[in-house]
């Protein structure tokens, strides 16, 4: 053992006792967003991208580094933009996106002819 680690150990106990040995975890680096802009952040993935002014029909990790630089200035990388999403509790799950233009009742009507088996009659 080097001798500047058991000094410092012999400090730590004279100082705090059996809890001043006890190993600290380490302060870390400071979030890049703030709370204000993580709740922000998560309310905008919660409520999905406009198609007409984000040119996206969902959201992916890339386009929220984007939509990051251009509201708070901070330049994130999809990596982080990763953690961040898994820190605010959202996974790597997304639902088939929707085209604008879909017609829900020829699609019902193409269901119906499929499983009675009349998909080539319509």
């Amino acid at each position: 053992m080097d001798r500047q680690t058991l000094r410092d150990w012999v400090h730590r106990y004279n100082n705090e006792g059996l809890d001043g040995l006890v190993n600290r975890s380490l302060p870390g680096r400071r979030p890049m967003l703030s709370a204000e802009q993580m709740g922000e952040l998560a309310e905008l993935v919660e409520a999905g991208p406009a198609p007409e002014t984000d040119r996206v029909i969902r959201w992916r990790r890339i386009d929220l580094c984007h939509v990051v630089k251009r509201r708070f200035g901070i330049r994130v990388v999809e990596r982080t933009m990763g953690s961040i999403l898994r820190r605010l509790g959202f996974v790597e799950l997304s639902a088939r996106p929707r085209h604008l233009q879909s017609d829900p009742e020829a699609q019902d009507l193409y269901k119906k002819l499929r499983r009675a088996g009349l998909r080539g009659a319509a």
